[in-house]
């Protein structure tokens, strides 16, 4: 089979093309022939700075195909079906950018209603993340979230997820991109500056009751947080304890949920009913996996690079 491999740590010079054995499932396993995986900002990190062992490592952490094979004690998914799958590119057989992936069948379900296979490539690990989030959070009906870097695709997930919580959501946003972020659900729109903090503060005075940073302001988004109030971050903490005000911080670790099925039906079912909205920003053969990370790396994207195989 074919996969994008990163060859050593480096730029995206380092990605290439290889052929790679391809086995059959185990018990509670499925194998899936990989139409679309899509590019996310820790396939950059992978790419810099390496993974677990020798390389070639494969990234990826989301992938959409059919289903080639089934392993004993598989009954839920049918050879044939098409659907997506959460996979974490750090164990030892690599990430999603495979032609033949094979995986637990605890992280696989029906694509949404609907949908291609290159945009249901881009919701299992960013819906699985923005949900892992909310859930560490334990949020209250009425409550208040401000979520960093509205427009983004992470963001596109949370915002749905905590109206449907019932949370009031505010956000922020560039004037061009306000349209956008409200047709996620946001109730409030801030403008985009220096200060979210200040943003925040101006049409909730008292600061939200938690933070979904997106943007990875980290500590430059407590000023938002009411006294005692929570953060989540993503893409790691720098381990330093907090001692401001008794914000509690959230570090995601998507990895610790990829096996979350309950949690993936759900946002199938949200994304077939229109609620989450799956976006593609552009579509690449393998060969080209250094130009999605490059477009993926430059910043600014409304959706997800996919690499198509």
């Amino acid at each position: 089979m074919r996969a994008v491999v990163i060859t050593k740590p480096g730029g995206p010079d380092v990605l290439a093309v290889a052929e790679l054995p391809a086995r059959e499932p185990g018990e509670g396993e499925v194998r899936i022939a990989v139409k679309a995986a899509a590019v996310n900002p820790t396939d950059i990190g992978l790419r810099e700075r390496g993974g677990a062992g020798e390389p070639p490592w494969v990234p990826g952490m989301d992938a959409a195909g059919v289903i080639e094979s089934v392993g004993p004690g598989v009954d839920r998914l049918k050879v044939g079906e098409q659907v997506m799958a959460a996979v974490s590119p750090r164990r030892p057989e690599g990430g999603g950018q495979q032609e033949q992936l094979v995986v637990p069948a605890a992280s696989v379900v029906a694509i949404p209603d609907g949908a291609t296979l290159v945009e249901a490539a881009t919701l299992p690990m960013n819906g699985l993340t923005a949900t892992r989030g909310l859930d560490m959070l334990a949020l209250k009906e009425g409550d208040t979230l401000a979520v960093s870097g509205g427009a983004g695709l992470l963001a596109s997930y949370v915002i749905p997820l905590a109206k449907e919580q019932g949370l009031r959501v505010i956000a922020d946003a560039k004037p061009e991109d306000e349209a956008l972020v409200k047709s996620f659900g946001a109730d409030v729109i801030v403008p985009r500056s220096e200060s979210f903090g200040d943003a925040i503060r101006a049409v909730a005075p008292g600061g939200a009751d938690a933070v979904y940073d997106t943007a990875l302001l980290r500590r430059e988004a407590f000023g938002a947080i009411r006294d005692g109030g929570q953060i989540v971050v993503v893409r790691g903490w720098d381990g330093d304890e907090v001692e401001d005000r008794g914000i509690r911080v959230h570090p995601v670790f998507v990895a610790q949920v990829l096996e979350r099925t309950e949690w993936l039906e759900h946002l199938r079912d949200l994304a077939s009913a229109g609620t989450i909205k799956l976006r593609v920003a552009g579509e690449y053969p393998p060969e080209r996996a250094g130009d999605a990370e490059h477009a993926m790396d430059a910043g600014g994207l409304r959706g997800r690079a996919v690499i198509v195989f």
